[in-house]
């Protein structure tokens, strides 16, 4: 099955970093957070990708088209370029990663759409490349699967953007930085799709939040798989920091591979 990570954006909310690289390319610890999300693909055994480029897109092609010299040893001859890899295999090995151009400017739902003729055989998932959870892949498809529907989307319960204070008797007894928030849900990415959605958006103009998903909704096709855990996107520096502190201290949730 292959997993759709929506790489194309403009990011301008993480502008102190997205004027150098595409967001997905932006690092948690030393390594893409679009790293992080397919590591968690791959470690629920989905390891075909299809990964749809846009703003400067050419730091992820050159990120992927180097990767067996980025993290093995390597004897290359000078003149004729032949490359002999050492050493053991990375943990990555296997991973199948088509990238396609889907355009500077084209929509969530547009990229999906010129994705066509890599999604036609089945259903596929799909993810932002910006945000990071602890989402049961497998659960999540198997849910798909029992209701029938075209899509399926993951409903979050988000962070609250202030810390939480809980107040006895003029003290506070309980201080909670960024909690979640026990009221509401919210789209968390993590889709299921049937590959008939994709004749459902009219063009490259069309997103997939204000279009696609509307209609799947309004047509009753449009399942929700509701994650209580962990999620976060990474939407500015801030939370960047965030997601860099819970690496760096070995309490990434999202973290599912050994």
């Amino acid at each position: 099955m292959k997993s759709v990570i929506l790489c194309g954006g403009l990011g301008t909310r993480l502008r102190e970093e997205t004027e150098f690289k595409p967001k997905p390319m932006v690092e948690i610890g030393d390594r893409p957070i679009l790293w992080h999300i397919m590591k968690s693909y791959a470690s629920h055994g989905f390891k075909d990708f299809v990964l749809a480029l846009g703003y400067k897109g050419d730091a992820i092609r050159d990120y992927f088209l180097h990767y067996e010299v980025r993290n093995r040893d390597f004897t290359v001859t000078l003149g004729n370029r032949d490359i002999e890899v050492h050493g053991d295999s990375h943990a990555e090995e296997g991973w199948r990663v088509t990238l396609a151009e889907t355009g500077k400017e084209t929509l969530t739902g547009g990229r999906l759409k010129t994705l066509a003729p890599y999604l036609r055989e089945g259903a596929f998932m799909a993810t932002y490349g910006d945000g990071v959870a602890d989402v049961d892949l497998k659960a999540l498809l198997a849910h798909h699967r029992s209701m029938g529907k075209l899509a399926t989307v993951t409903a979050v319960r988000p962070s609250s953007r202030y810390g939480e204070l809980d107040i006895s008797q003029g003290m506070v007894r309980v201080f909670k930085e960024k909690p979640q928030v026990h009221e509401g849900w919210i789209n968390g990415g993590f889709f299921v799709f049937e590959p008939a959605v994709l004749d459902l958006i009219k063009d490259e103009n069309e997103s997939l939040e204000q279009g696609l998903l509307m209609t799947l909704a309004d047509r009753n096709e449009l399942a929700v798989y509701q994650h209580e855990g962990f999620w976060q996107c990474m939407d500015t520096f801030r939370e960047m920091q965030l997601l860099n502190d819970l690496w760096t201290d070995k309490r990434a949730p999202w973290k599912s591979w050994e």
